[in-house]
This record gives C-alpha cells, sequence and structure tokens, in this order.
C-alpha cells in the first residue's frame, strides 16, 4: 500500500510538470498547415493492451482537443509519464496505438490483440521496439496517403477541416445521384415506340447511305484541300517573290528619289544662275559698250577723249603722248563702226589704228602717220592723215544718213553731223597744223570729236554691237597679231 501509494504521489508530482520530449523521437509536421506533430508517451491509465486504434482515438479524442502521437513504453522499470492536460500543451499530438505488428487477424477470422507484456516482449528480446513503432508509423502514413490521396499526418483542426470538406463533396454526389435516379424514372415512364425488322433495316440502309454519301463528300473535300493547300503554297511562293520585287522596287525608288532630288537641286541651281547671267546679259545690253570704252567729252577749251586732250593752246602747251593717245582712241573707234557695217557701207579709206601711232591709208594705198611730234611750219603728212580721218568720217556720217532713208526715217530726222565738214574744215576751222593758229587748230579738233560723238550715238541706238562675243580674237590669233606688231616695229626701226 505504501508503495503504491508512493507511486500515485510521484504520478501525480509528475502531471503537474511539463512534458519533456525525447530529441531522439522523430518530428512530423501537419501537411496541410504545417504545425510541428510531437511524440510523447503514455502510461497504463491511458494506454490499456488490447484496446484498439479506435478506442485509442476515443479516449484522447474525450481529454484532449488537440492531436498526439502516444508511444506504448518501450523499457520496464521506468515510471510511465503522465500525460499533461490540454491546457498546458501548445502542439499538437497524434495518438498510436500499440505496433500496428500486433494487431493482426487469426485464421477464424477473430482479431487478436496481444496484451502489454505479449507486445513488449518480442522488443526487449531484439532490443528494437521503438524503432518498429517509428516504421510501423511511417508505413501507416503512406498508406494513409494512398488511400485517401490526401497527405498525412494531418491535425485534428485540418482534419475537421478536410471531413467537412469530404462531407460536402458526398452531399453533392448524393445530390447528383437522386437527380439521375429521377431522370432514368421519368425515362422509364415514358413510352416506347420500338421499330420493326424492316424499318430497322431501312433506317440502317438510309444512314449507311449518309454515311457514304459524307465519305464522298469528305474525300471530295481533302482532295480540295489538297488542291487549295498546293495553290496556295504556290500563292506563298509568289508572294515572296512580289514581296522581293516590291523591296527591290522601293529601293530603286528611293534611289531614283535621290537621284531626282539632286538632279532637281543641280537644275535649280543652274536656273538660278541662268536668271543672274540673264539679267546681267539684259544690262549689258543695256550698256553702250563704246561709249563706256570711248567717252568723249570737254575740257575747257579742248575736246576730249578717254580724257586724253587733243590740241594745244599757247598757254597749255599739251604733251604729244597725250595727243597722239587722243588720236589712237580717236581712230580706233572710227574703225570700230566702220568696220562693222562691211561690205555694205565702202571702206575707201582705211584707218589703222596701232595705239598712240595710228596710221590712215588712201585710196592708193598710200600710209600717212597721225602721230606727233611734228614741225608746227611743215607738217604735210600730219595735215594729210587728219584730212583723210574728216574725209572718212563724212563717208561714216553720208552712210548712216542713207541708212535711215531705207528705213523710212523722215528726212528732218534723218542723222547729220552738228558741225559740217568740207574738205579739210570742220565749221570754218581748219584742221591743218601748218600755218593755222593753236586756237583754230585746238577748235577744229574739238568739233570733230562732237561729230564722231554724234556718229557713236547713232551707231550704238541703230545696231546690236556684242564686241565680246563677235570680234574678240582668239588666242593663236592674237598671238600671231603681237608676233606681227613686233616685226612691223623691228622693220621700222
Amino acid at each position: 500500500m505504501k508503495k503504491s501509494s508512493s507511486n500515485n504521489m510521484v504520478a501525480a508530482a509528475d502531471k503537474t510538470r511539463a512534458l519533456p520530449v525525447d530529441p531522439n523521437l522523430p518530428r512530423w509536421v501537419c501537411q496541410n498547415c504545417h504545425h510541428t506533430l510531437s511524440i510523447t508517451g503514455v502510461d497504463d491509465s491511458t494506454y490499456r493492451p488490447g484496446s484498439s486504434m479506435h478506442g485509442a482515438g476515443s479516449v484522447l479524442g474525450s481529454r484532449m482537443d488537440q492531436s498526439f502521437v502516444v508511444l506504448p513504453k518501450q523499457k520496464p522499470g521506468i515510471p510511465p509519464r503522465p500525460v499533461q492536460s490540454v491546457k498546458a500543451m501548445e502542439e499538437s499530438f497524434v495518438v498510436l496505438p500499440p505496433p500496428a505488428a500486433s494487431v493482426y487477424k487469426s485464421a477464424d477470422g477473430t482479431t487478436h490483440v496481444p496484451s502489454h507484456d505479449e507486445s513488449t516482449a518480442p522488443a526487449r528480446a531484439n532490443n528494437s521496439g521503438f524503432h518498429s513503432t517509428i516504421t510501423v508509423l511511417k508505413r501507416a502514413f503512406e498508406i494513409a496517403t494512398t488511400q485517401t490521396q490526401v497527405e498525412q499526418p494531418l491535425c485534428l483542426e485540418c482534419m475537421r477541416v478536410l471531413s467537412d470538406k469530404l462531407d460536402k463533396e458526398v452531399e453533392d454526389v448524393n445530390t447528383d445521384i437522386k437527380a439521375y435516379e429521377a431522370c432514368l424514372q421519368r425515362l422509364e415512364g415514358e413510352p416506347r415506340n420500338l421499330l420493326t425488322e424492316a424499318d430497322f433495316l431501312r433506317e440502317k440502309l438510309k444512314i449507311e447511305e449518309e454515311e457514304r454519301k459524307l465519305e464522298a463528300a469528305i474525300q471530295e473535300t481533302e482532295k480540295q484541300c489538297s488542291q487549295v493547300t498546293g495553290e496556295l503554297k504556290e500563292l506563298e511562293l509568289k508572294s515572296n517573290r512580289f514581296k522581293e520585287l516590291e523591296e527591290r522596287y522601293w529601293h530603286e525608288f528611293n534611289n531614283f528619289q535621290f537621284q531626282l532630288i539632286s538632279h532637281q537641286e543641280e537644275r535649280d541651281a543652274i536656273l538660278a544662275k541662268i536668271e543672274v547671267s540673264q539679267a546681267h546679259l539684259e544690262l549689258l545690253k543695256r550698256t553702250n559698250v563704246l561709249n563706256d570704252a570711248f567717252p568723249i567729252w570737254y575740257d575747257g577749251e579742248f575736246g576730249t577723249i578717254n580724257n586724253f586732250r587733243l590740241g594745244r593752246l599757247p598757254k597749255i602747251p599739251v604733251e604729244w603722248d597725250e595727243i597722239n593717245a587722243a588720236w589712237g582712241q580717236a581712230c580706233l573707234l572710227l574703225h570700230t563702226m566702220s568696220q562693222y557695217f562691211r561690205p555694205k557701207y565702202q571702206y575707201r579709206i582705211k584707218i589703222l589704228p596701232m595705239g598712240s601711232y595710228p596710221r590712215i591709208m588712201d585710196t592708193g594705198n598710200n600710209t600717212y602717220e597721225l602721230f606727233g611730234p611734228v614741225n608746227l611750219f611743215w607738217s604735210t603728212r600730219y595735215d594729210k592723215a587728219m584730212t583723210l580721218f574728216l574725209t572718212c568720217l563724212k563717208d561714216f556720217a553720208e552712210f548712216a544718213n542713207s541708212k535711215d532713208k531705207e528705213n523710212n526715217i523722215p528726212a528732218d530726222k534723218c542723222f547729220k553731223l552738228p558741225y559740217k565738214i568740207e574738205n579739210d574744215k570742220v565749221e570754218s576751222y581748219s584742221i591743218t597744223q601748218s600755218f593755222n593758229k593753236q586756237e583754230s587748230w585746238t577748235k577744229a579738233l574739238k568739233y570733230t570729236l562732237c561729230n564722231l560723238k554724234w556718229a557713236l550715238y547713232w551707231f550704238v541706238g541703230n545696231t546690236n554691237f556684242q564686241p565680246l562675243l563677235s570680234q574678240v580674237p582668239s588666242s593663236s590669233s592674237s598671238t600671231s597679231l603681237h608676233r606681227k606688231q613686233q616685226q612691223g616695229s623691228k622693220t621700222t626701226s
């Protein structure tokens, strides 16, 4: 009695302490909520030999709200560990019955559950009872997983959720079964029109005929499908070729557009240059080239051409170089105008412009020098050259007058010189230098330049003189002319 009372006191003291967990035991996790499931031993009051798995579950179900893994005692002599109350545990546990290997059926069909001593005896014999229990537990979880198609183990809460779900599915299946049964009863209650053998054969032949037609239509459709597929492939090839041609076309089109834009820009630039050139040409056409080249004016008592004074006065002795240059300019102007109208104009007396050393050739091909210096009292050749120049200017004025008459210009508006020329006189002033006063000679030269200017105005108004286009000599001709002039100057010297 004392021993039993002491054992009861030890058990009561153990119940008041926290439940220790063996670190060597395997730890399982709920496969749904992943909470840890702990394994712990049970005492004799909890586990009684001969109880089934359902009995163990019912005992723990009445005492605990969570799941436990309960193993039987492995060694005798060790006091059983008391099971703590539900409030003292925070983890889920699964209650294990005695090893499944100890539960078996006999040959007569009765279930034999060995006692506690019988189940632990083999464990003590081979010292492997704990490992066999763990192995059996794992195998039990695998079998449960395979049969229920739900991963095991599960805690009680997840088991309840799974149970509710399965109950709902069972309810849905029962509802479907009832609906199928009602439909089957309705079909069984409907009257049936059974066909005779002849009608059945006719329907069968009709259906077979329709089947043959459908098969023929299917074959025809397949044939058309193959044809369409071939045509589609050909069209795809043509489409690819067309795409290549289109790409090539657009490349060529872009190149052509680029060249066209370049040519248009070049054309616009050329047109702009042409417009500028035409404007410049119009300006040049309106420009009096001979007026710009041979400006004739006066400087006091002197007539001037290109700012070269022609004549001399006692108080203003003009250098002979300036007088010779003035005569060279006058001869070049009259020679240019006379040459323009040949052969209509009978250029009898020829002027040979040679810069500051001009000469005049008469009808007998006699040449006279029209440059100085000359003797004041004996200048026959110089006077003859000046007289021939007046004669040539008079002949040109008469030709201009006849030209105006041909153009039906009234007689009072036809060209005529402002100062009359008669032999060697211009308005009663002799152009000769011998035995003549310098004032009279200078006045005659001034009137001569005035007549030449009037002839120049008529020439510009009645001709389209373009010396730059028609009378510019080539480089070879200018070179030969330069050589001839050099040879002539050497001969003269």
